[in-house]
């Protein structure tokens, strides 16, 4: 074998072992610790005191926090995105729901109230993702047909997103049939904007 041949054979080698040592960490639901990130003080300092299998349950369930904080994100985008083509400087005023724009007031309050950094200085980072759907289907003149195909799909993909959001938003683990359901609502949002 020549040298080349020995390099590309020892490469792929290299990423099959680690294909298969990921497979086993998450088999396993073990870390074995082949990550080279740097860890902050607090994660060096505290995480290792939580049990391995709380960690491990943590690191499964990041996933779906990720997901969901790209799509609840994606779709506060959205909303504006919609909002300001009309080119109504004034659309958190004139186009979102009393109540909502109330709860965002009373969570801006309370944040400033609690003297911690501000998350947002825009408004609608402070709705809930049950009230984004309601954004959107007061708004449904500029939504539909544009962005959403129909009005009772999106409130019954919205709903299903919101159920799922619970488990994860407030720490608790997704059972298998749930993360399948978590799939198959997240295909149901992209067939419905498309």
């Amino acid at each position: 074998m020549n040298r080349a041949s020995a390099i590309k054979s020892f490469a792929m080698t290299n990423m099959l072992l680690e294909a298969d040592l990921d497979q086993i960490e998450r088999q396993y639901n073990i870390d074995l610790g082949r990550r080279t990130e740097e860890a902050s003080h607090i994660e060096d300092t505290y995480y290792p005191q939580f049990d391995a299998a709380l960690r491990g349950e943590a690191r499964g369930m990041s996933k779906h926090y990720e997901l969901f904080y790209c799509l609840e994100k994606s779709i506060r985008q959205l909303i504006v995105d919609v909002f300001e083509g009309t080119e109504d400087q004034d659309w958190w005023e004139n186009l979102v729901p009393d109540v909502v724009k109330a709860n965002a007031k009373k969570s801006i309050k309370r944040e400033k109230e609690a003297a911690v950094t501000p998350r947002s200085k825009e408004p609608i980072d402070y709705t809930t993702f049950g009230e984004l759907g309601e954004i959107i289907k007061a708004n449904w003149g500029l939504f539909g047909g544009v962005v959403f195909n129909d009005q009772k799909a999106m409130e019954k993909v919205m709903s299903a997103l919101n159920s799922l959001r619970n488990p994860i938003a407030h720490c608790s683990p997704l059972a298998e049939d749930e993360v399948l359901r978590l799939e198959l609502a997240l295909r149901d949002w992209f067939r419905i904007t498309s």
